[in-house]
């Protein structure tokens, strides 16, 4: 029998609307610790809005969400949550940081911004760079890396704050086909050695690992939230129930598109 862990994040009756357009409609959402979790929807299904309602950049209209068992009003441990946005192939080949100087800008918060960094923050930096896989690039230049790279770094750079919940808004956009195996296996190893629960959001439905334990599917409503394996067998079967309408999965080279109506989403 599994364990019941705590829930780190409650998500109840959360609608939204941007002027006319409703985005979310009655969201319940209850996400466990330890767990890793893939929040799938086409571009347009809200999944930014909810987002930036869980790390506060959003007010709330109508429902209520808790954060480690507190009303997020009331919640302060923000350095428990680290967010990395799509950040990667942002950085022109000229921009003067190595990765090692980017990643130690996280402790900032915690140093205040002219503190000199102990010998265990050196530690804890040169760690984070390791649990990424990039401790031989660590003397490099940021923009010297690959998409797929700098990513790992603001991955590193979230770890130095010790979060307990990492959310990755888009992680593999920038990381070529062949990489992005790797990719879940560094998430992977973040969530089951480190035991950091991991929320990624990602457009592409074809893209989920066997690496992620659990699936959301959001499209205005939650169409679907369960185990990975459940997802994989709805898909199989019956993709129109996850989003309420027909879906053809098409793949040619490690790629994933979904349609509907014609268009691509």
């Amino acid at each position: 029998m599994e364990k019941q862990n705590k829930p780190i994040i409650e998500i109840k009756n959360v609608s939204y609307r941007y002027e006319k357009e409703d985005v979310l409609e009655n969201i319940n959402l209850t996400i466990q610790e330890g767990v890793f979790l893939g929040i799938v929807g086409p571009n347009g299904s809200g999944k930014s809005t909810l987002l930036k309602l869980v790390l506060g950049l959003l007010k709330l209209q109508k429902g209520e969400i808790q954060l480690f068992g507190q009303d997020i009003y009331r919640f302060k441990d923000w350095h428990h949550i680290g967010f990395v946005s799509q950040k990667a192939n942002s950085f022109n080949t000229g921009f003067p940081a190595t990765v090692y100087e980017v990643v130690s800008s996280g402790l900032t918060k915690k140093l205040g911004l002219f503190k000199f960094m102990k010998k265990e923050d050196h530690h804890k930096v040169t760690k984070a760079i390791e649990s990424v896989d990039l401790l031989a690039f660590k003397d490099k230049n940021i923009g010297e890396l690959s998409g797929g790279q700098q990513q790992r770094v603001f991955i590193a750079r979230a770890l130095v704050s010790d979060p307990k919940l990492m959310i990755l808004d888009e992680p593999t956009v920038g990381v070529d086909a062949q990489n992005v195996q790797s990719f879940y296996g560094m998430l992977d190893k973040l969530n089951k050695q480190l035991g950091i629960s991991l929320l990624l959001v990602t457009h592409d439905i074809g893209a989920i690992s066997d690496k992620i334990t659990h699936v959301a599917c959001l499209n205005k409503h939650l169409h679907f939230h369960g185990k990975t394996e459940e997802f994989e067998e709805l898909k199989k079967n019956d993709m129109s129930a996850i989003y309420g309408h027909d879906i053809q999965i098409l793949t040619h080279d490690h790629e994933h598109h979904y349609h509907h109506h014609g268009g691509t989403v």
